[in-house]
């Protein structure tokens, strides 16, 4: 899973229309103390079959930070509120982007504290029914955990208002709720903050994923 030509490009492109969008978007949820940030740790229960983790989101500042971007978010679930240039380091991220999920479980179970997130890869010609359930119940699992799901995409997907979202050459994404058991479930998307949150069908979430990976 490493970053070729095709996905630097689509990045870029992807990137300065985020870029222009602005750099600082608005909050999923407001800002809160040190005391209120620890107390959201734990996913707001719903009505039967869902949650939705409480986001302190962030838009990502160029074009090349999807991956720490999204990393952030996950984690700002949990209270935490990591600078994205220290994470992007660690992960080894360049203008290239992020190579690999891979690359970014390690740093999500370091800021953890445990080893809570294990890799999961989504071969491209092998999304069947089985490998949706797999993701809908990791999801649902990390999210009633309290943490939020980070995922490497690539193509387009259509979320369930009809909007479409593009990203040709890959991307990263937080997943941060479910509704209806996990069938569908929440997006916290750093590229452009006026697109921060929409729900998409987790089986399109999974062939969004083909070909790469996601932490849970």
């Amino acid at each position: 899973m490493r970053t070729d030509l095709i996905r630097r490009t689509a990045l870029t492109v992807a990137g300065i229309a985020a870029t222009a969008g602005g750099i600082a978007g608005p909050t999923l949820a407001a800002q809160a103390t040190p005391a209120e940030r620890a107390a959201t740790v734990q996913a707001e229960r719903r009505p039967a079959g869902e949650r939705q983790l409480d986001v302190r989101y962030e838009a990502q500042p160029n074009f090349y930070y999807c991956g720490p971007a999204a990393a952030r978010n996950a984690l700002s679930v949990q209270g935490k509120n990591i600078d994205v240039d220290t994470m992007a380091k660690e992960m080894g991220t360049t203008e290239a982007g992020t190579n690999s999920i891979n690359d970014i479980t390690p740093v999500l179970n370091k800021e953890t504290g445990r080893k809570a997130y294990h890799s999961t890869e989504m071969p491209a010609d092998k999304v069947d029914g089985k490998r949706v359930e797999k993701l809908r119940a990791d999801i649902v699992r990390a999210v009633d955990d309290g943490r939020a799901v980070v995922a490497n995409i690539a193509g387009t997907a259509t979320d369930t208002d009809g909007v479409s979202h593009s990203f040709e050459g890959g991307h990263y994404i937080s997943v941060v709720g479910y509704s209806e058991g996990g069938k569908t479930v929440t997006i916290a998307d750093s590229a452009n903050p006026d697109q921060a949150s929409y729900r998409i069908d987790v089986d399109a979430l999974a062939h969004w994923i083909a070909s790469r990976g996601y932490a849970s």
